[in-house]
Order: structure tokens, then C-alpha cells, then sequence
């Protein structure tokens, strides 16, 4: 196990998870587990995960042999990373004894590389049968696609999220895609809520045991688009792109003001009148054409450059002052490092830092959820390649003529 600095006291200490995924959807899953408790060994190839490679921006020296890439940074936290070649007989055999004490595997092969490498679902089902195995694809491990590799640009492209999102047409815009990996960070949270279903499955019922579990980013994507894809079961019609504009409620989309842009959210009836009289225009909550959501969504046309005109006239922090005062929901559309120093943010502890061995001092963000009792924390940086291979193996039972055998060999 880890050394007493680094042992975890959050809601899922004592959980024990092989971590064979790479990239962004399958890390994710395991950085939330991490920080919430569960000692996670991230076992990579020797090349080892792709991202620490998918820079700049870079943290380190190539020279050193500590280069790396800030995307590998974002995800890998709270894990301990061992170097392992699993195409040998050896290292197979490494990943079954890390198997043995194991709660949780994850993985993000291909459907059926796994098993080539001998661990076939019957095979993990007979020797670990308690083992939860979530196995997250492009696809799914069976259909027509089920061999094609997953990439978040493609999935967003397919799965139709890329046609509701951009400017319309009408303002020259084209289907785009979001601002970070959506795909696969939505599959990677639902990769956690699926493990810890399982988890929960294997014990409230000893009959159930283990199972395999199976994400993929396609059906993630689809899950996601909720009212959009309600909206187009209910018309018969898929939904349009409308830029920052929602497509059920109005106004509730960003316009500039004198000197930037502000994102406003009238949610309810009863704060329509309010951002009426805010704005200086209270006459528009008493015209019939507005009078309800759903009137203000036929007549968005006709509303939204009366309301944009007013906003026009006055500077972001002006605005900010008077729709807080009237309780209407609103934002300066602030950039990433602005967000991250907000007072709120801070409030919620949403930028950390945590002491690297070779990095130095990393800030990331913090973690969103909140436990009263068990609170998850972060306690130590993304490892380096290898760091933790002699650890995690010693604790196996090898010895050190063991390992310095393995390293001879290329197998860790």
C-alpha cells in the first residue's frame, strides 16, 4: 500500500483500482475515484499514457527526462504509476497478481484487445469473480462500429452534439465543437457512476459478485443532449444551432454590453418583470407578445434586439450591479484563470496546489464535491512514468534481483 503521506481517509479508502486507460475518459474516471480515497494504480505501457506527449503547453525538462505534457497533468493526480509491457508473458502475469487484491479494473482497449492479451471477461470472471471491469469504448464492444476507435472530436461530430452547437447559419456560423473533451469527460463520469453502482451491486448482494460494465463516448453523448434530443423526439425535428441562445427558455443567452459580454438567465415568470424594470425597459413585461416563456420563445426575434439595445448602453459591472439587485441570474463571461481566482471559486477551494518531485509546484483544480465527514483530497501529483513500479511490485512480493530482472528484460 501507499506510505502513510499519501493514504487517502475520503469515502472510497480502501478501495483498490487498476487503472490500464489512457487518455482523458478512462483517467478521469479514475482521478474522481483517487480523489475521493481509492488507491488507483495506473498501469501504462512503455511508451507509456498518450497525453504526456500531447503538448505544449509542457511542465519540465526534456533534457531531465521530466517533460510533460500539462493535458497528462490534468487528469492523473492521486494515482501511482507503474511501467509495465503487458505484450510479454511476464508482465501479463504481473497485471494478474495486481488483479488479486483488486476492486475495480478499468480500461479503454479496443473490444477483444484484451482479451488477446489473456484476459478474456470468462477468464477475469473465473479467477477474480468479485471484480468490477468497466470497459469503456468508442462504440460499445458489439454493433457495426464496435471496431472503430473513439475520439471525442469524431463522437461529438457523430453522436449530433456538434450540429446544436456554434452560431446559426444565419449568423455564419457552423457545427462546432465544444470547448473541452465533453465526450469523453461525460463518459468518464458516467464510467464512475458505473462503478460505483457495481461496487454497490457486489455488496449489498454476494450473489451478484463482479461484473462487466460497459461505457461508451457514443451512448455518453447521446445521453447528454436530454432536452435537445426531447425536443427533437417531441417535433419530429432536430434542433438548430442558436449560438448562446437557449432553445427553450427567453432571454437566456449572453449579449455585449459597452465594453464586453454578460450572460443572462431569466428562468422563471416571476423574474421577468424584475430584469424588465432593471433594464429600463418595464414596458416589455407588459406587452402581450412577451407575456409568457413560451410567448418570449415565438417572439425571440421581435425581443431579443429590444433587450440587446438596452444592454448595449452599459458597462458589464453597471449590469452586474442592477440585475443582482433585481435577483436576476447573470455572469460576466470571464476566461479560465479569471474563473479559477473568482471569490466563488475560491470560496469552493477550486484552484489547489500540490508539491510535484520533479515538476515543482502545480496549481490544478480542486474537487468538486464536498463530503461533511469524509472529505476526498488531494495528496499527490501525476506520477512520472514508472515512479511507483518498484513500490507497487515490492508490495507484490518481489524482490529487488526481482524488478532489476523485469528492467533487464523490458518487461517494467
Amino acid at each position: 500500500m501507499p506510505d502513510a503521506s499519501s493514504i487517502a481517509t475520503g469515502p472510497l479508502a480502501g478501495l483498490r483500482v487498476i487503472d490500464l486507460s489512457t487518455v482523458l475518459a478512462g483517467p478521469y474516471a479514475t482521478m474522481v475515484l483517487a480523489d475521493l480515497g481509492a488507491d488507483v494504480v495506473k498501469v501504462e505501457p512503455p511508451d507509456g499514457d498518450a497525453t504526456r506527449g500531447w503538448g505544449p503547453p509542457w511542465v519540465g525538462d526534456e533534457r531531465a527526462g521530466t517533460r510533460t505534457a500539462a493535458y497528462y497533468l490534468a487528469v492523473n493526480r492521486n494515482k501511482r504509476s507503474v511501467r509495465l509491457d503487458l505484450r510479454q508473458a511476464a508482465g501479463a502475469d504481473l497485471l494478474r497478481r495486481l488483479l488479486v487484491d483488486a476492486d475495480v479494473l478499468i480500461e479503454n482497449f479496443r473490444p477483444g484487445a484484451l482479451a488477446r492479451l489473456g484476459f478474456a471477461d470468462e477468464t477475469l470472471q473465473e479467477l477474480y469473480p468479485d471484480l468490477v471491469h468497466l470497459a469503456i469504448s468508442g462504440y460499445g464492444p458489439d454493433g457495426p462500429a464496435a471496431d472503430r476507435p473513439g475520439y471525442d472530436f469524431v463522437i461529438q461530430a457523430v453522436g449530433g452534439l456538434m450540429s446544436i452547437t456554434g452560431e446559426a447559419d444565419a449568423d455564419g456560423g457552423h457545427p462546432t465543437k465544444a470547448g473541452v473533451a465533453i465526450s469523453d469527460i461525460v463518459a468518464g463520469l458516467f464510467a464512475t457512476v458505473g462503478i460505483l453502482a457495481g461496487l454497490l451491486a457486489r455488496r449489498s448482494d454476494r450473489s451478484v459478485g463482479g461484473q462487466r460494465i460497459d461505457v461508451s463516448l457514443l451512448a455518453s453523448t447521446l445521453a447528454v443532449l436530454v432536452n435537445q434530443a426531447q425536443n427533437a423526439f417531441t417535433t419530429g425535428a432536430s434542433p438548430t444551432r442558436r449560438g448562446n441562445a437557449h432553445p427553450n427558455i427567453v432571454p437566456y443567452e449572453t449579449f455585449a454590453t459597452s465594453d464586453g459580454q454578460i450572460a443572462v438567465a431569466v428562468g422563471s415568470e416571476r423574474q421577468w418583470p424584475r430584469f424588465c424594470a432593471a433594464i429600463g425597459a418595464a414596458a416589455l413585461a407588459e406587452d402581450p407578445r412577451f407575456a409568457t416563456n413560451g410567448d418570449r420563445v415565438a417572439a425571440r426575434a421581435d425581443l431579443r434586439p429590444l433587450i440587446a439595445e438596452r444592454l448595449a448602453s452599459r458597462s458589464t459591472a453597471d449590469w452586474l450591479r442592477a440585475l443582482a439587485e433585481a435577483d436576476v441570474p447573470c455572469g460576466a463571461v470571464t476566461d479560465v484563470l479569471a474563473a479559477f481566482q473568482s471569490p466563488e471559486a475560491t470560496a469552493r477551494s477550486m484552484l489547489v496546489e500540490v508539491e510535484h518531485p520533479a515538476l515543482g509546484v502545480l496549481r490544478q483544480a480542486g474537487i468538486p464535491i464536498e463530503f461533511g465527514a469524509t472529505p476526498g483530497s488531494v495528496r499527490t501529483a501525476p506520477p512520472l512514468l514508472g515512479e511507483h513500479t518498484d513500490e507497487v511490485l515490492a508490495e507484490l512480493g518481489l524482490s529487488a534481483d526481482d524488478i532489476a530482472r523485469l528492467r533487464a528484460d523490458g518487461v517494467i
